[in-house]
């Protein structure tokens, strides 16, 4: 089951990250852009690592304090998800 969660993870936040780039291509093109809600659901259901890089990487969405914030507040909680599946123990924290 950890081995599923964690490709989860890891293709969501693959998907979140292009789909970021993606939108990020559109804008300068004006084109048809990746609606938000899109782009919050990818980070939500496993994508918050993907979709917190894609913002940094393609400086887009970074004005927006709910996905600076947000975005990073998912990338950090999947990431001690993450950390919590492979059996690595953040220092300072009390053992469950």
């Amino acid at each position: 089951m950890q081995t599923v969660v964690l490709i989860w993870i890891g293709l969501m936040s693959l998907w979140s990250f292009a789909t970021m780039g993606y939108d990020k291509q559109q804008a300068k093109k004006k084109g048809r852009r990746v609606p938000e809600k899109k782009l919050w659901t990818l980070a939500l259901l496993g994508g918050g690592i993907g979709s917190y890089l894609g913002m940094q990487t393609f400086r887009h969405k970074t004005r927006h304090t709910s996905f600076r914030i947000g975005f990073l507040l998912l990338a950090l909680a999947y990431g001690v998800l993450i950390l919590y599946l492979l059996g690595l123990r953040i220092p300072g924290t009390p053992i469950i």
